[in-house]
C-alpha cells in the first residue's frame, strides 16, 4: 500500500550537505536534479515481499538541488527517491517516477536487482519506446538513513612512500578459504581482520593493502542476463557506501568496515581502496535505472549527440568528470571514507576518464583530477591512478600531475618480456630502476612508479608461467573477454603438469619475477594469493566468478605454497633491510652502474642486444644480477673489493647455497631463471 504524497511545506534548510542528515526533529533530505519538473523522497518500510510506501514531495529546491525535512525519520529507515519530468531519451532526460532511485550520497544500501525488467526505466527499446509503468520497488536496492558517524581517529600508519609494499587483493576471495578464519567470518571485512590473516601480511612484507572496490556493489545488466555476480566490484552502485556483502551480519558493514580498517592500523599496515569513479552500474541506455540515470542523466553521465552513453571505460557508460555534480559527488565519497573509516589513500580505476571531461581529449589538470589533488583532506593520502582507459586516447602512463603515483603497464611488460626471453634489456633497466624517464620531468621520486607483474586483471603468478593462452570459458563470453597480451610462456606444456621439469622451471621463473618486483627501485605491488602460487586455471579475466576460482586457496598441499611464501618473506626483509632497495629519490650517475656478463660495463651496443638474457646493477654497495635463460651461464663479478651472496632465487626459500665471499673479477655460475642478489664488502 502508498500513501498519498505530501508536499513539506516547512521553512528552507541548508541545501549542503546532500544526502540524508538525522536531527533532533526527523532527517533532512536533499538530492541534486537539475532536469526534475518534482522530486519525492520514499520511506519504505515493511518485509520484502510486502513493502509499503510514503512519498513527501520536496518542494524546496536551491540550486539545482531538492531537499526538505521529514519528522520522525530514525536511523534505519529505509528510503529511496522518485522524479517526475521530461522523458527524452534522445536528449538524454529520462524522468520516470515508477522507478525507485537510490540516493547518491546513501551511507548505506540495501538490498539488489532481483527483476532486470522492472529495474529498466523502459519498454520496447530504450531510444525510442515508451518509458516503462512497471514500479521497481522491490525488485532494486534501497538507501538507508544512517545515524552520524563520528570522525575517524587520525592515527594513520603514514608508511612513507618510499618503504610501501603494496598487495592488491579481494576482501571476500583473501579469507573465503581460510582455516583459521572463524566460518561466519571468512570473506569478510572481519575475516580480513582477523590476527592470522594480518600476521601473514606483515610476515611478507606488505605495509598496505590495496582492496578491490568495496563501495557498494550492483551487478550491471549483461551480468544479471546470464545470472552471473560481477565478483570485482568494478560496478558501482553507491560511492559511498561500503558493500554489505562482504559483513558478517547483514547491516553491520559501517561497523565492520571500521573495526577492519583499526586492526589492519594497528599493525602498521594501511588501507588503499580501488575507486570506479568513472561509471556506475547502471550500463548503457538499454542498462537499468536504478540512481543517476533517473535523477539526472545529463548531469552525471557523458553523452553523444543523440542521447546515448559515451563509452571510453568500455563498461556500457562514463561519468563526466567536468560535471559540477560528478565532481562534488566524487570528492565528497573519497574525503567520506578517509574521514569516516579512516582509509589511508584510493587507487582510482581508469583514471584517465577523470582527465577526460566530457569524453574528450586527456587533460592531466582537467577539474576533478585537480579537485582531488588539491583538496585538504585527500592530498594528505596516498593516491594512485590507473593511467588508461578503453581508448588509444586514455593510455597516459607517466602523464598524471605531481600528486600521482600510476600503476606502470610498461614495467609490468618489461620484466614479463625479460623473463620469456623476449625484449630490449635497456628497457629491463630502465624499469628497474625507478622508470625516470617517465617520472623524473614531471618532479616525481622513484616510487610514482607502482610496480607490478600481476594484477586481478589478467594471468597469476603461476598462470603467468603455465598458460600461453587465456582460457575464459566459465564466464559465459565463448573466451572472447579478457586480454590476448598476456606475455606469459608454458614451459611446453598448456596449463597444470606433472613433469618435474617444467614444474621447477616454471617455480624458478616465478621467484625470480617476484624478486625483480620486490628489488626494483619503485613502489611493488603484489596480488593477494601469488606468494600462495594461486592458480585461476588460465582465466585471465575471473570478474564474474565467486567461487574457487577466484578465492586463495589457505591449504598446505604439496607444501609449494609455504616454501613460495618463506621465499617472498626473505626477499621483503632484504628489501626493508638495506636502503638502496626502497629509495626516496632516483640514482645519480655515480651511484649505480650496469655491468655486462664479462665483467666489463654495458656499453652503448649492447643496450640493444635482443639476445642478452643476463645483466647485474651494481648499486654502492650491492650487486644485483638477473639472468633470464634455462641454460645456466656465466657471469665475471665486478672487479673491486668481495661480493656475499644474500638471494639466491633458484633456491626454494631464496637462501644461498653459500654466503662465502668472493672476490671480484671472480666468474660465478647463474643457475637458470635466477635472480642473485649479493653485498659487496671493502
Amino acid at each position: 500500500m502508498r500513501a498519498r504524497p505530501r508536499a513539506l511545506s516547512w521553512p528552507i534548510v541548508p541545501v549542503f550537505p546532500l544526502g540524508a542528515h538525522v536531527d533532533d526533529d526527523g532527517a533532512r533530505f536533499a538530492v541534486a536534479s537539475t532536469s526534475a519538473d518534482a522530486v519525492e523522497v520514499c520511506l519504505v518500510d515493511g518485509p520484502d515481499g510486502d513493502l509499503s510506501e510514503r512519498r513527501f514531495e520536496l518542494t524546496e529546491r536551491t540550486f539545482g538541488v531538492w531537499h526538505g525535512t521529514v519528522p520522525g525519520v530514525r536511523p534505519g529507515q529505509r528510503y529511496g527517491y522518485r522524479v517526475h519530468g521530461p522523458y527524452r531519451p534522445w536528449d538524454g532526460v529520462r524522468a520516470n517516477p515508477a522507478k525507485i532511485l537510490v540516493d547518491p550520497y546513501a551511507e548505506q544500501i540495501t538490498g539488489r536487482v532481483t527483476d532486470l525488467a522492472a529495474a529498466r526505466g523502459w519498454c520496447d527499446d530504450p531510444m525510442t519506446g515508451p518509458p516503462s509503468t512497471v514500479d521497481s520497488l522491490g525488485s532494486v536496492p534501497l538507501s538507508v538513513v544512517t545515524a552520524p558517524l563520528s570522525v575517524a581517529p587520525r592515527t594513520r600508519p603514514d608508511v612513507p612512500w618510499s618503504e610501501t609494499v603494496i598487495q592488491e587483493l579481494h576482501v571476500r576471495g583473501y579469507t573465503k578459504r581460510h582455516p583459521e578464519v572463524p566460518p561466519e567470518h571468512r570473506g569478510t571485512y572481519l575475516g580480513l581482520a582477523h590476527p592470522a590473516v594480518i600476521e601473514h601480511l606483515r610476515r611478507i612484507g606488505v605495509t598496505a593493502v590495496e582492496l578491490l572496490p568495496v563501495a557498494a556493489i550492483a551487478d550491471e545488466p549483461s551480468l544479471l542476463e546470464r545470472g552471473k555476480p560481477n565478483y570485482w566490484g568494478y560496478s558501482t552502485l553507491g560511492f559511498m557506501a561500503p558493500h554489505g556483502g562482504y559483513a558478517s551480519v547483514p547491516g553491520a558493514e559501517l561497523t565492520e568496515f571500521r573495526t577492519m580498517v583499526d586492526a589492519l592500523h594497528a599493525a602498521g599496515i594501511e588501507v588503499i581502496l580501488d575507486m570506479v569513479p568513472n561509471h556506475t552500474c547502471e550500463g548503457g541506455v538499454g542498462g537499468t535505472t536504478l540512481s543517476y540515470r533517473g535523477l539526472d542523466a545529463r548531469a552525471y553521465y557523458s553523452l553523444g549527440g543523440n542521447g546515448y552513453d559515451a563509452d571510453i571505460t568500455g563498461c556500457g557508460n562514463t561519468l563526466d568528470s567536468g560535471s559540477p555534480t560528478v565532481i562534488r559527488l566524487i570528492c565528497d565519497a573519497l574525503r567520506h571514507w578517509v574521514t569516516a573509516f579512516g582509509v589511508d589513500g584510493f587507487r582510482i580505476d581508469l583514471a584517465s576518464v577523470l582527465g577526460r571531461p566530457r569524453s574528450g581529449a586527456f587533460d592531466p589538470h582537467a577539474s576533478l583530477l585537480t579537485a582531488i589533488a588539491i583538496d585538504p583532506v585527500l592530498s594528505t593520502c596516498k593516491l594512485i591512478a590507473e593511467p588508461w582507459d578503453a581508448t588509444g586516447e586514455g593510455y597516459r602512463v607517466g602523464g598524471f600531475g605531481v600528486a600521482w603515483s600510476e600503476w606502470n603497464g610498461r614495467y609490468r611488460d618489461a620484466v614479463r618480456d625479460f623473463w620469456r626471453g623476449h625484449g630490449r634489456i635497456g628497457e629491463l633497466a630502465s624499469r628497474v630502476t625507478g622508470s625516470s624517464d617517465i617520472y623524473a620531468l614531471s618532479g616525481r621520486r622513484p616510487w610514482a612508479s607502482v610496480n607490478f607483474v600481476t594484477a586481478h586483471d589478467g594471468f597469476t603468478l603461476r598462470d603467468l608461467v603455465s598458460y600461453e593462452h587465456k582460457h575464459n570459458e566459465a564466464n559465459g563470453e565463448d573466451n572472447r573477454d579478457g586480454t590476448d597480451d598476456n606475455r606469459s610462456q608454458n614451459f611446453g606444456v598448456e596449463g597444470e603438469t606433472t613433469s618435474p621439469v617444467i614444474r621447477a622451471r616454471r617455480l624458478a621463473t616465478a621467484r625470480a619475477m617476484l624478486a625483480t618486483l620486490l628489488l626494483s627501485t619503485g613502489t611493488p605491488m603484489l596480488v593477494g594469493g601469488d606468494e600462495r602460487w594461486r592458480t585461476q586455471g588460465g582465466n585471465n579475466n575471473a570478474y564474474c566468478l565467486d567461487d574457487e576460482t577466484s578465492w586463495v586457496d589457505w591449504s598446505p598441499g604439496d607444501g609449494t605454497a609455504a616454501e613460495l611464501t618463506a621465499f617472498t618473506a626473505r626477499v621483503a626483509e632484504l628489501r626493508r633491510s638495506h636502503p638502496d632497495l626502497h629509495r626516496d629519490r632516483f640514482f645519480a650517475d655515480t651511484e649505480a652502474s650496469w655491468w655486462h656478463p664479462s665483467g666489463r660495463l654495458m656499453e652503448n651496443g649492447d643496450w640493444h642486444d635482443f639476445g642478452a638474457r643476463s645483466v647485474g646493477l651494481l648499486v654502492n654497495d650491492g650487486l644485483l644480477v638477473l639472468h633470464a635463460d634455462g641454460a645456466a651461464a656465466a657471469y665475471t663479478l665486478p672487479p673491486g673489493g668481495r661480493f656475499r651472496p644474500v638471494l639466491d632465487s633458484s633456491v626454494a626459500d631464496g637462501v644461498p647455497v653459500s654466503m662465502r665471499s668472493l672476490p671480484g673479477g671472480t666468474t660465478i655460475t647463474l643457475p637458470p631463471y635466477s635472480v642473485l642478489l649479493m653485498r659487496r664488502q671493502a
